[in-house]
């Protein structure tokens, strides 16, 4: 390794044992690596810019205005109630509920989008049942991260793959889906086990949930209209955007002006209403990764990864799966997936049958997500919500949980594989 490789990997430690440890704020420990890294010269403050993935920063902004205005309509009030109403009050019902919700938008929406939209729900209802929401934000991270491996447009590696593999949305549901229904039922029987068991509910508070109108917690019938048309539109504008050839960034930062100026709400209360701290996590920790792109060290990685299967397809694919889930538990799997990429076409080129490549590589840069608090954006955003209302997520507490869910998920989709490509 080279001067600058060291110093790219030096920083990058440094910055995860910051944020590991917690003895540094999450953002600062971002923001520092990154200065580090363009005062020690391994990065130009144009190499640095040009690391920062705006499209996911864009999405962030956007989609956090956006349901910062729709929250103001009572929307999300209005479905925690109507849903905690179906299950009866019971909260492992709930819970098993909000868990389908999240991975069923998470396979259609941007992931980010899902816990916007889904983590004020489940404040709300546990606030209300008197439980404390984090193990249901907990399963509802894991749920998001799942939910988005199934779909071409569940999560921008599946997307990336699908455009240079030449894969569609059906054949994204016909493998990866697959492979997402058999994780699913299993984490679900986990999360029973883990909490279901646990969580008891005084009657007086389930009776008093069923009492519930839900009507009365509309605050504002025009916006409440305004704002389920709006979700609709985004719906079909991420569905779609790759279609038409709009980037999803587009289509948050256009539906959350939209809200603005249609909504008629206090617009300095709704600036206020974004996590601008995770942005900032967000544009330090791309400039920190993009460190050991820029000097080579993922690359090197990607390498030695291929090379040391001896061209055993099978085993190519196995290692692929891990060793991109558990890049991805630490690493943004962009850049990983961006790296992989041509790494597998190129064996492609040579003849070599690589159609499983891409599954293991989608299945684990995708599902990898889950091992840390920080190998996601779904993650940070709802631990970061999370926080905001009093209940914080430590990177250890979710450790705890996440990572050996992780280990589940990537153990199922290694004999799925296996399988399905033997």
């Amino acid at each position: 390794m080279n001067t600058m490789q060291i110093l790219s990997v030096v920083v990058f430690l440094v910055v995860m044992a910051a944020i590991v440890t917690e003895k540094v704020h999450r953002t600062v420990a971002a923001v520092a690596g990154a200065v580090v890294l363009v005062c020690l010269r391994v990065l130009t403050v144009d190499d640095a810019v040009g690391y920062i993935d705006f499209n996911t920063i864009g999405v962030l902004i956007g989609m956090m205005l956006f349901v910062a205005v729709v929250r103001n309509s009572g929307l999300f009030e209005y479905v925690a109630i109507k849903a905690a109403k179906i299950a009866k009050g019971n909260p492992w019902k709930i819970m098993l509920l909000f868990i389908i919700i999240t991975a069923a938008l998470s396979a259609f929406l941007d992931n980010v989008t899902t816990v916007l939209l889904v983590g004020p729900m489940t404040i709300a209802i546990t606030g209300i049942l008197g439980l404390n929401p984090v193990p249901f934000l907990l399963t509802q991270i894991l749920a998001s991260n799942i939910g988005g491996t199934a779909t071409l447009i569940g999560d921008p590696p599946n997307i990336m793959i699908g455009s240079q593999a030449g894969l569609s949305f059906v054949d994204f549901v016909l493998n990866t889906g697959v492979a997402v229904v058999l994780i699913m039922i299993a984490v679900c029987l986990c999360f029973y086990f883990l909490y279901g068991r646990k969580m008891v509910v005084e009657p007086d508070k389930m009776a008093a949930v069923m009492k519930l109108d839900e009507k009365k917690s509309i605050k504002d019938h025009s916006l409440l209209v305004k704002s389920v048309v709006m979700i609709c539109l985004v719906v079909i504008g991420f569905v779609f955007h790759s279609s038409l050839g709009v980037d999803s960034c587009i289509i948050a930062l256009a539906s959350a002006t939209i809200m603005l100026l249609i909504g008629k709400q206090d617009t300095e209360e709704i600036v206020l209403g974004v996590e601008w701290s995770t942005i900032l996590f967000f544009t330090g920790l791309f400039v920190v990764v993009g460190g050991m792109v820029q000097t080579g060290v993922i690359t090197t990685l990607g390498n030695a990864l291929v090379a040391v299967t001896g061209g055993n397809t099978m085993l190519l694919m196995v290692l692929i799966l891990w060793g991109s889930a558990l890049f991805s538990s630490f690493l943004d799997n962009i850049p990983f997936v961006a790296t992989m990429i041509p790494l597998i076409l190129a064996m492609q080129t040579d003849g070599m049958d690589v159609s499983a490549l891409w599954w293991a590589l989608s299945l684990g840069a995708c599902l990898g997500g889950n091992g840390t608090l920080i190998g996601a954006s779904a993650n940070v955003v709802l631990s970061g919500i999370s926080a905001k209302h009093g209940h914080p997520i430590t990177f250890a507490r979710y450790l705890r949980v996440g990572f050996p869910m992780m280990l589940l998920s990537i153990a199922i989709s290694t004999v799925y594989l296996l399988v399905r490509f033997h």
